[in-house]
């Protein structure tokens, strides 16, 4: 399960956001993962949950938005959402082409607790 990995990361980096700007829990997460990926959204919010125990994330609730695939041709130029097995071109049918989204996955937000009194920088 690749999620588990992803997940220890993505706390990782959130506790990080919140230590930073002070903040004393985070409520809320909205990762965008490209299908490229292959991530279960309920996959990766069980793993959140276990991975962020006993930190600042603990208890947060996750959001998983899924980023579809867009690819340019790198010969004719056109856009297009190709499929998850089939990179042909739809204009000129060749597979010569470049991803421009669905291979990531992005920390969207992070929406988190502050003690009065500190305020976003």
């Amino acid at each position: 399960m690749h999620e588990m990995s992803i997940a220890v990361q993505l706390v990782d980096q959130v506790v990080e956001l919140a230590r930073r700007h002070q903040a004393t829990r985070v409520e809320e997460i909205e990762v965008a993962a490209g299908v490229m990926r292959q991530v279960v959204p309920e996959a990766l919010e069980f793993a959140f949950s276990f991975a962020s125990e006993g930190t600042l994330a603990a208890g947060a609730r996750l959001h998983v938005v899924e980023e579809e695939l867009l690819a340019v041709c790198n010969d004719c130029g056109c856009k297009f959402v190709p499929r998850i097995d089939n990179f042909l071109c739809v204009r000129c049918e060749r597979a010569n082409v470049r991803l421009i989204a669905g291979n990531d996955i992005i920390l969207k937000s992070v929406v988190c607790e502050a003690p009065e009194g500190v305020s976003a920088p």
